[in-house]
């Protein structure tokens, strides 16, 4: 008797869960042995880990309240996630993990681990259906191995320094559904997968991959016509064996000769040397106090955008440090993936040349040259307020609360500029401490404005959050998932969590002083804290007992305002400047600055822009 494919699934997952039971009898001990060899194993800066993993307890199921750690139950100490996602943990891949005999997901995206991936990954993670080492620095080439962790259904490889070619057995992986390798320096052949659904993004910015669904590999061709494989089937098993023979001798040699010209590129930026051969490509630039440039201007400045001149990178793009000859200090941005043509990339960058308030960071110029487009921005020496409140500098002085203050009402300003007086309004849309650069003076900066209109159509910022990749989930707003609609007031819930990063000096999705048990975000923390006293605690203790409590405690009240889970309750963005205004009055931050006041529809302009979105969607 047949079965049906449901049925088997099933079937399957039975005999996976009477697998695990095998080993679970010695899930206790071997688990507790697991997570102290990751502790271990890896630096932890922020001690997210040194505060919550306290193995000084002998309670049955007292790991699963561990920061990242999940259980099969939560009183019985057997791993079966491991979240530690965006904690700045520094390291080589936790071989630790072996000893996790029942976990079947790993996290480790988002943070700072470097070396290779082990070739013995299946004997580490084998019974995994979900690993996830996304942006870390891992290096090397993706182990063959992989391919026998039989039940992956999510592989997301992206945004490290791996190289090589993908090992084609795992496209022979059954249940994978999702798997990404974008940003890293891999060559050769793509696999053919099985089930999942690998797109071109899935294989973006690598040095020199081809097949489906990128441009066919160089000799190939677009198949043998039908008279090629009736004669193949004449000619009988020799003939096939020499043929086989001699297509993997090209293959090899093919491969070979890619790996040496990786080799020949260890900065990883190939992309950028093959712009040398255009000549006379100009710079177009806004600002008539900057020099005119060209393409080859760039290029010098940034050491050919080398990997040493990066100093920032994110959805919309990398960001490289440029010098040019006269001294000049500049930023250079490569946009990631834009789809625009070049007279729609033209028009977009006129608008936005001509945006110019005293909070947005300048952008002087864009460049156009093949494929790419590269966009020249004002040099902000301070970097990102996300760098300077989350320092891993255990030397560096916090912020005094003046500078923190004066940050957020002068960021505040430029966003309700944004939103209220620019034609069109513009929405950022992807607000957080990142993208708030600060000037030699500690003056804020709001980078990336107008960039999301620039991107994919198919990638956008709704898109990249739905596939759970977008960046920065703690500064999204809770109605995103349902409206599917970018909204004023989702900007406005995005920049009262950078408020609350400001006054509490937490990260948005790790909150290192709430308790053990606690998973939720810095929004949901707050939320759930009642009293003055238990705020009290809450707030950064350096900005304490300074003679400041009660603005602080203000601030405080206008950031729970912006981050109420009802968009209608909260405040528009220039309501948000004049209540930081206010608080900031005696230190004299801002003088009249000619922003709008805007009429008082908060509403009608939400609803608005629900039915226009709806629209668009061809929803009701």
């Amino acid at each position: 008797m047949m079965l049906g494919r449901p049925v088997l699934e099933i079937l399957v997952s039975i005999c996976l869960w009477l697998l695990l039971s095998c080993t679970l009898s010695y899930g206790t001990e071997t688990d507790i042995a697991c997570l102290k060899s990751i502790k271990d194993s890896l630096e932890d800066p922020f001690k997210y880990l040194k505060s919550s993993w306290d193995f000084n307890n002998n309670t049955e199921g007292y790991i699963c309240g561990f920061t990242g750690v999940e259980c099969w139950h939560p009183d019985e100490s057997r791993v079966l996630n491991l979240r530690l996602s965006d904690m700045g943990l520094r390291g080589r891949f936790p071989t630790g993990l072996q000893n996790c005999t029942s976990i079947t997901g790993v996290d480790l995206s988002n943070n700072n681990l470097f070396g290779p991936i082990p070739d013995n990954i299946s004997k580490i993670i084998g019974f995994v259906t979900s690993l996830q080492l996304s942006s870390n620095n891992f290096s090397g080439s993706i182990p063959e191995n992989l391919a026998n962790c039989s039940f992956l259904n999510i592989l997301k490889l992206d945004h490290n320094r791996l190289t090589g070619q993908i090992p084609p057995q795992l496209g022979l992986l059954g249940r994978l559904k999702t798997f990404s390798v974008a940003n890293n320096l891999l060559t050769g052949p793509v696999p053919t997968f099985l089930n999942a659904t690998v797109t071109a993004d899935d294989y973006a910015n690598n040095v020199g991959l081809c097949g489906k669904p990128l441009d066919n590999c160089p000799g190939t061709s677009k198949g043998p016509s039908p008279g090629v494989i009736a004669g193949a089937a004449i000619g009988g098993s020799t003939v096939a064996a020499i043929a086989v023979g001699i297509a993997m001798l090209f293959y090899y040699r093919k491969v070979s000769k890619m790996k040496k010209k990786k080799d020949d590129d260890p900065e990883g930026n190939k992309w950028a040397k093959s712009l040398k051969g255009i000549k006379g490509t100009k710079v177009s630039m806004f600002e008539k106090s900057v020099s005119k440039m060209k393409l080859g201007d760039l290029m010098k400045a940034t050491n050919s955008f080398n990997k040493d001149n990066i100093i920032g990178s994110g959805r919309t793009g990398t960001i490289y440090k440029a010098v040019l000859e006269d001294g000049t200090f500049l930023m250079v941005k490569r946009l990631q993936d834009s789809k625009h043509s070049e007279n729609e990339f033209v028009s977009e960058m006129s608008t936005l040349g001509s945006v110019k308030h005293p909070n947005l960071v300048p952008l002087l110029g864009f460049c156009m040259a093949n494929k790419e487009r590269l966009l020249v921005y004002k040099y902000m020496p301070n970097g990102t307020l996300h760098d300077n409140l989350h320092t891993t500098d255990d030397g560096k002085k916090p912020m005094e609360w003046p500078i923190r203050l004066k940050i957020a009402t002068r960021a505040a300003r430029g966003f309700a500029w944004l939103h209220h007086n620019c034609n069109p309004r513009i929405l950022h849309r992807n607000i957080s401490s990142k993208c708030i650069l600060l000037d030699a003076d500690l003056e804020p900066k709001i980078s990336d404005f107008g960039l999301a209109r620039l991107m994919n159509p198919v990638d956008t910022h709704l898109s990249t959050f739905v596939n759970g990749e977008f960046g920065d989930l703690g500064y999204v707003a809770p109605e995103y998932t349902k409206t599917l609609v970018a909204t004023t007031k989702g900007d406005v819930y995005s920049f009262g969590t950078v408020l609350l990063e400001l006054v509490t000096g937490e990260r948005p999705t790790h909150v290192a002083k709430a308790s053990e048990s606690f998973k939720g975000s810095l929004v949901e923390w707050i939320m759930q804290l009642s009293g003055n006293s238990e705020l009290q605690d809450a707030i950064d203790k350096s900005l304490v007992g300074k003679g400041v409590d009660n603005e602080i405690f203000q601030f405080l009240k206008v950031a729970c305002t912006c981050v109420s889970a009802n968009p209608k309750e909260r405040p528009t963005m220039f309501e948000v400047y004049q209540l930081l205004r206010a608080i900031g009055e005696n230190y004299h931050f801002t003088t009249e600055d000619g922003i709008t006041m805007p009429s008082d529809n908060g509403d009608a302009d939400y609803i608005e822009e629900l039915i226009v979105a709806q629209e668009v969607r061809g929803g009701n």
